[in-house]
């Protein structure tokens, strides 16, 4: 009993200090900001010789570190997001001893200090003197994305991004203005310095910055392929000493957001008796259908991305998986993608060679409806039940696009798998005298295998028993980089950058085939056995028109940049660029651009006010050009199948010329001027841009006219440089920081941009056109009938149709005629201009409130001033056709005599302007996870939840990346409201 209680007496002292080493703290402290208030939530590091040790401030803004090593030197790293990182260093910890530490954060100017990535360089960002927006991952939109460019709405001032509700469809986007009358209208896009990377490579969570390159003296550098302005996308990479394994994950149900008022069974039966009319027996089963809800279904989705990161001071890595499956709203439409990416990144030589690998790869699979399917759900009758009595669809042979909606579903398939693969792999050498050298080269393939089946029971190939159609093309980019950089700071205050490379890129497309067969004994096996088929006598295969076309560019640039003090700003850039896409005598073209900023905040009258925290003015100039949409067959003689001639028996094909040559065709240039303010003030509470441009595109493609002596087809006609267009506008955005206090902080970011666009001319001294008709719906009995005109003087996207009057005394739509007075038999001369398409503001607004655990996300965005043409309205405003197709509510107090009503006018311009609740996010941070669990954030949040306009149709997002804007007409894949709930998890 002696020794055992001796024992205790003895040992209890190395328990107590054994217990006391791993539970009382060794580092502690508090954490306020510059005004004294404490900062929960804020991430403490510690770190000594590559080991880290984690914590993160309690509510009471206290942190403290217990089970650490004694010892040191120790520096703690201080991070919250919306201040400035704090580093602290050079503690040593020894046994009963205590540090303690009381620590003031400051707000970070994010706008002004950070980097940001710049073609073939960074820089920060108050050093910038041309217009560049920066987006980090806090600042992107969330929801069920599938394309990055999703994740851009709302953003960026002046750029317009437009989508429906197809998880397999592209956002069209333009960023100020259209800029040609091509399809080339897209910013060009580099993804981790490469260029003309595909943007399916990216996954949404892997983004680690996105800088928007807007006036020419930013973009320039990229030449002959950045008129429309330069997105640049950087991924995610590993930092040396930090392993991090990162989880993010979401399940969301998706459903239609709205649908078209159309007229139900009942309603369109007592239209028809009330105008003393009925449907045909065949017409009316006694069924009672809404073909909306029949063809969609409530959606679903799930994504999940694994990240990993780490490494040493030697050597980096970082990689992810991703895995997104969209079941859309509408039945059999879905997207199924896995996208992986790895980095390796490896110093050697005393750190003077540093060697980069990176590999990425996308594999997709979707499948798809017919467009038709959207046209039917709205005419198809509803007094027709679903299905015939032996359980077929029932369809309707008497009358053309006329399909039973849910057979054009279930009985056609439409599935495309695509792979895309980008391997790229460099080189960064150190050189004596400030000198860097950079080799890039990248090689890129993407293949599409496209799947369509056309059952025994579909009438998109009646008749054929069966028919199956399938291609496979591949595109395939190599692109060479290198260049040396050169940077050197003076005495004085003065710094000089300056840039040289040499570029080298080739692009070979369609690649590939395709072919198809019909009469198959059985639908089992779809598309995927087309020996099965036994096609007549005669039958031709589908080849397709896709052709292998090979582009060469070759390019030698440079950049110049010079600093003094802080205060005045240079740059000038120079590209020289060789484009195969273009003619033999004009192949080879210089990009200039020149830009320079003064720091008014550095100057001697500056540094006694209080006012401003920083005051930048930018001036910048510069030309480039646009490739984008143009191959190398474009200036070429082509011939082709020009029909077939009876020859020795047999019909033989023809060859002959279907394209005339152009050898002087050169690509469109854009020079832009830009003026622009940044400013912070308030203590960098309130920061923010202003940006002013005119921007103008010379040498505009088309088709033209010549004479023909000077032609070799039918038409005379050949592309052409001829055609001039303007951009004006101004662009705001705004970062404010309203409240902090105590734990409620709230952020709040504003843009607003406003572009006015105007079709200088047509013509040159050689080619000349006076206007271009487009816009044609081809509404039932308006076949050919244009609604919109391209013309000098006027924006693209202006209408140009019938001015409606109202009805006559006999209930029939009346018009006004070229002499101003009414008809009803109106004509193509009867077309007068009647708005345009074109917004004239796009705005977004963002509000983020944090309170203590708690984060809110509030964001919203619309577009004011523009028109839509409400095509679909108008189709199907046909009283007289009422018991051929259904009609929408409108028509039920139509006169039933109005044989005008659908006559495209002004009666179905609307007003387009919209504000729309794109996202709403709650989420909560769970904190003291342990060491195991870095963060934890789970979240519920909701997007497109209601959405304000007088438009009349299905949704006021309508396109406006093409040359047709603003016209709904019966093909827009419903756009959905999605229910989300997520997960962001790091280890």
């Amino acid at each position: 009993m002696f020794t055992k209680k001796w024992l205790f007496i003895v040992l209890m002292p190395c328990w107590y200090a054994l217990h006391a080493q791993s539970t009382a703290p060794l580092i502690t402290g508090i954490v306020k900001d510059e005004q004294g208030i404490i900062l929960p939530d804020v991430s403490v590091k510690l770190q000594n010789n590559g080991v880290f040790f984690y914590a993160r401030t309690n509510s009471k803004g206290i942190f403290e570190f217990s089970k650490i090593p004694y010892g040191g030197p120790y520096s703690i790293v201080f991070s919250c997001i919306g201040y400035q990182d704090q580093v602290l260093g050079n503690y040593t910890i020894i046994p009963g001893g205590l540090v303690a530490i009381d620590v003031k954060m400051k707000l970070a100017v994010i706008e002004l200090t950070q980097t940001v990535v710049v073609g073939y360089g960074i820089a920060p960002k108050r050093d910038l003197s041309s217009a560049v927006t920066s987006l980090l991952p806090s600042d992107l939109n969330v929801g069920v994305i599938t394309s990055p460019l999703q994740q851009l709405q709302g953003r960026v001032a002046g750029l317009n991004i437009s989508e429906d509700g197809n998880p397999n469809g592209i956002p069209t986007i333009i960023l100020r203005g259209p800029s040609t009358l091509n399809l080339g209208q897209q910013p060009f896009y580099v993804v981790d310095g490469v260029p003309d990377a595909s943007l399916d490579l990216v996954s949404p969570s892997d983004i680690a910055s996105v800088e928007v390159l807007k006036d020419a003296s930013a973009a320039a550098i990229y030449g002959n392929r950045a008129a429309n302005g330069v997105i640049l996308i950087t991924t995610r990479k590993g930092k040396p000493g930090e392993v991090k394994i990162t989880y993010n994950a979401y399940a969301a149900i998706q459903k239609i957001s709205s649908f078209i008022n159309v007229a139900t069974a009942a309603q369109l039966r007592a239209y028809l008796k009330a105008n003393n009319k009925a449907l045909a027996p065949t017409d009316d089963n006694g069924g009672n259908t809404d073909w909306q809800k029949e063809v969609s279904r409530t959606g679903s989705a799930q994504s999940h991305n694994l990240g990993f990161s780490g490494g040493g001071d030697k050597f980096i890595y970082s990689g992810s998986l991703n895995y997104l499956k969209d079941n859309a709203i509408i039945k059999k439409s879905s997207l199924e993608i896995f996208t992986g990416r790895f980095n390796i990144e490896q110093k050697t030589l005393n750190n003077h060679v540093k060697l980069r690998f990176s590999l990425y790869n996308t594999i997709s699979s979707q499948s798809d409806v017919d467009t038709l399917v959207f046209y039917n759900v709205l005419r198809f009758l509803p007094t027709l039940n679903i299905y015939n009595t032996d359980g077929t669809f029932k369809e309707d042979l008497t009358r053309t696009q006329t399909y039973n909606p849910l057979a054009l579903i279930e009985n056609n398939e439409f599935d495309t798998k695509m792979s895309t693969t980008l391997a790229n792999a460099g080189v960064e050498v150190t050189l004596p005298h400030n000198i860097t050298y950079n080799l890039n080269v990248g090689y890129q393939t993407h293949t599409v295998d496209s799947n369509i089946y056309f059952n025994h029971y579909s009438l998109l190939a009646y008749n054929t028993n069966g028919e199956a159609i399938r291609s496979s093309y591949q595109d395939t980019k190599k692109v060479l980089e290198n260049y040396f950089s050169y940077d050197y700071s003076f005495v004085h205050n003065q710094h000089l950058k300056f840039l040289l490379g040499y570029s080298w890129q080739q692009e070979t497309n369609g690649d590939g085939f395709q072919t198809s067969n019909v009469n198959f004994a059985s639908d089992a096996t779809s598309y995927n056995n087309l020996g099965l088929g036994q096609a007549p006598p005669g039958y031709v295969p589908l080849y397709g028109n896709t052709f292998i076309t090979t582009l060469r560019l070759i390019s030698f640039y440079s950049r110049f940049n010079y600093n003094y003090n802080d205060e005045y700003l240079f740059q000038g850039t120079l590209r020289r660029d060789g484009s195969s896409a273009f003619g033999v005598n004009h192949r080879w073209g210089y990009f200039p651009s020149a830009s320079a900023a003064w720091r008014i905040i550095k100057a001697e009258f500056m540094k006694d006010q209080h006012v401003f925290n920083d005051l930048k003015l930018r001036i910048g100039y510069g030309i480039a050009g646009n490739t984008i949409g143009f191959d190398p067959l474009t200036p070429l003689l082509l011939n082709s199948s020009t029909g077939s001639f009876y020859y020795n028996g047999s019909f033989v094909k023809s060859i002959g010329p279907v394209q005339n040559p152009n050898p002087n065709l050169e690509w469109e240039k854009t020079t832009q001027l830009d003026a622009g303010v940044d400013f912070a003030f308030l203590r960098d509470r309130l920061t923010g841009t202003i940006d002013i441009y005119n921007k103008t595109t010379t040498g505009i493609i088309y088709n033209y006219q010549q004479p023909a002596s000077l032609s070799y087809t039918p038409g005379s006609l050949i592309y052409a440089n001829a055609g001039e267009m303007n951009n004006k506008g101004i662009e705001l955005s705004i970062t404010a920081i309203p409240v902090i206090a105590g734990n409620l902080k709230w952020s709040s970011n504003f843009n607003i941009a406003h572009n006015k666009n105007e079709v200088v001319s047509l013509s040159n001294n050689i080619y000349k056109l006076n206007y271009i008709y487009t816009g044609y719906p081809d509404g039932t009995g308006q076949s050919n009938i244009n609604t919109q005109i391209i013309k000098g003087g006027y924006p693209v996207g202006e209408f140009y149709t019938l001015h409606y009057l109202g009805k006559n005394a006999n209930g029939v739509s009346e018009f006004e005629d070229r002499s101003g007075k009414p008809t009803i038999t109106p004509t193509s001369a009867d077309q007068r201009y009647l708005g345009n398409a074109q917004p004239q503001f796009v705005f977004g607004w963002n509000n983020t409130l944090n309170y203590k655990n708690f984060d809110l996300n509030i964001f919203m965005r619309g577009v004011t001033g523009n028109k839509i043409l409400n095509a679909t309205l108008a189709t199907l405003n046909s009283p007289v056709d009422a018991s051929n197709h259904n009609i929408p509510k409108l028509t039920l107090s139509e006169s039933y005599n109005d044989y005008n009503a659908s006559l495209y006018s002004d009666r179905y311009l609307e007003n387009g302007s919209y504000l729309r609740l794109d996202n709403a996010s709650l989420g909560y941070r769970f904190k003291d996870l342990g060491k195991s669990i870095r963060a934890l954030r789970v979240y519920a949040s909701g997007t497109n939840l209601f959405t304000l306009t007088g438009y009349n149709g299905i949704d006021p997002e309508i396109n406006i990346g093409t040359v047709t804007p603003g016209i709904d007409n019966h093909n827009y894949y419903p756009k959905t409201r999605s229910f989300i709930v997520g997960i962001n998890m790091e280890l």
